[in-house]
């Protein structure tokens, strides 16, 4: 059932890509911006001699992938995942075991997506969106593009906003939350400047710190006393319990899908004969773990029996809850607060980082444009929890095209990897754009949030209140219509 991969001689291999020669834009894209920029080639030419990462989407060819990097802790175990762990019980209305529960099992459901997704970087030299032309051509594509900027901004966005209050909070009426902001924007911009390197050094090591942080939280909860059964009293019953969980699954389904769209982007650069299975089972336990960890630790901070934390889990701010959690610390706890708001920076990184590469991938006058340029623009969404929906019928409309029809026997025989930009030879796209429309369909009927529930989310719940099922309809119509269009595309054009 595996994919094969095409080089430009026509020889196959599947589990390999053979080395070919490659244009110039693959092999030394900072020489072709050097000479495109003209007068201010000399400094592009300087910024690369200092390690700016010059490669944008371009193919990285066989014989330039140097890195044994893999995905890192980092990401996710940061200040953002807390509050997610928060909502199962603060809106849901969950017992911790439930919680618990819920997020284990939709976050492997994630984490397998997003671990399938990783593996084809290595294997095609490619970033993510650039790999969804293969299926969705190239006017697919670059609606994920957009798609995927939004959504990785929109992660960008909450994340800086909430380091900034963090940082603003610890001293009341000192630091301005705009300065705070700011301050964890540039931070978050920098390694993103520099590029692919500077992101996997930073991720690499950041984690380490921040996880000590995680287990003094965990402690001084402990200390302050759990309480298993604190929401038991105000846990719904039957179907509205199944609504509650269901609609909290879908949020932790999110917060690990969301990676899905950029998992190829910091795998590309592995070489070409990287196990599949090792490049799997890494990305899948570098998210499930950390965030597991971080959403249980989040959870497990609303139960706290203590009558002096009730003002801070009633008043829904989890920096409000954390910073009472240190307080018995003083000092210390303050100084722990401001590593947790500088945490958030190894959550923004890889965000904003691939958000400039689908910039790029947007088109070729996008493309021109060198990858660090574009982490300057401000871009804020209010629409972060509907996006995370597309994510959904993202992973199944690639995994059925690589599993049906690139596999090595199957209707396209694999991939052309020549092909990457050149619309012609791409497919046209028309089955992967109405299958996305179809999933787009399903996440309307099934959706269930504060200003909108759809006729089968509102048929799922009870009492009026809706359980979200967006993210599941959403894949369950992708599923069955993209096979029968991209055969009939396949039939009628050949690609």
């Amino acid at each position: 059932m595996s994919a094969s991969f095409t080089s430009e001689e026509g020889k196959v291999s599947q589990e390999k890509v053979p080395t070919r020669d490659v244009n110039v834009q693959e092999s030394a894209p900072d020489a072709v911006l050097v000479k495109r920029y003209g007068r201010f080639g000399p400094i592009l030419e300087r910024l690369f001699a200092r390690g700016v990462e010059a490669r944008g989407v371009e193919r990285v060819p066989e014989d330039q992938r140097e890195t044994k990097n893999a995905w890192n802790k980092s990401v996710n175990c940061v200040l953002t995942t807390i509050p997610i762990g928060v909502l199962g019980q603060e809106f849901y209305s969950l017992t911790l075991p439930h919680t618990i529960a819920t997020i284990m099992c939709f976050g492997a459901l994630g984490g397998i997506s997003v671990a399938f997704i990783s593996t084809l970087g290595p294997k095609t030299g490619l970033r993510t969106i650039m790999i969804t032309r293969y299926s969705s051509g190239y006017v697919g594509g670059t609606i994920y593009s957009v798609l995927n900027i939004l959504t990785q901004l929109g992660f960008s966005v909450t994340a800086v906003i909430l380091g900034g209050e963090t940082l603003a909070s610890i001293n009341p009426g000192t630091l301005p939350l705009v300065v705070g902001i700011i301050i964890i924007a540039l931070c978050s911009l920098v390694p993103c400047f520099i590029g692919y390197d500077m992101v996997h050094i930073y991720e690499r090591y950041a984690w380490m710190l921040i996880f000590l942080v995680m287990l003094f939280l965990w402690g001084l909860g402990a200390r302050a006393g759990f309480d298993i059964n604190a929401q038991k009293p105000l846990e719904a019953t039957g179907r509205s319990l199944s609504a509650s969980i269901l609609s909290f699954g879908g949020i932790v389904f999110g917060s690990f899908s969301g990676w899905a769209p950029v998992a190829a982007d910091y795998n590309c650069r592995l070489p070409v004969n990287t196990s599949s299975t090792r490049v799997f089972i890494l990305t899948f336990f570098g998210l499930y773990i950390p965030i597991c960890f971080v959403e249980i630790l989040g959870a497990a901070l609303m139960t706290i029996s203590d009558p002096a934390y009730a003002d801070a889990i009633n008043s829904g701010n989890t920096g409000s809850l954390v910073a009472q959690v240190l307080s018995p610390w003083h000092g210390g706890g303050k100084f722990i607060l401001v590593l947790l708001a500088f945490s958030v920076v190894a959550n923004n990184i890889p965000n904003t980082y691939s958000a400039g590469l689908s910039a790029q991938t947007l088109g070729r006058p996008f493309a021109m444009v060198p990858r660090f340029f574009w982490h300057f623009d401000a871009i804020l969404s209010n629409f972060l929890s509907i996006l995370s929906y597309w994510t959904a019928f993202f992973i199944v409309i690639v995994a059925e095209e690589h599993f049906i029809f690139r596999r090595w026997n199957g209707p396209l025989g694999g991939y052309n990897l020549d092909d990457y930009d050149t619309p012609s030879k791409l497919p046209m796209g028309f089955a992967g754009v109405i299958a996305g429309c179809c999933g787009v369909a399903g996440a309307v009927v099934g959706m269930s949030e504060a200003w909108y529930t759809g006729p089968l989310g509102l048929k799922a719940g009870a009492d009026g209140i809706g359980a979200d099922l967006g993210f599941e309809l959403a894949a369950a119509f992708a599923a069955v219509s993209f096979p029968p269009l991209r055969w009939l595309e396949i039939r009628l054009t050949g690609r």
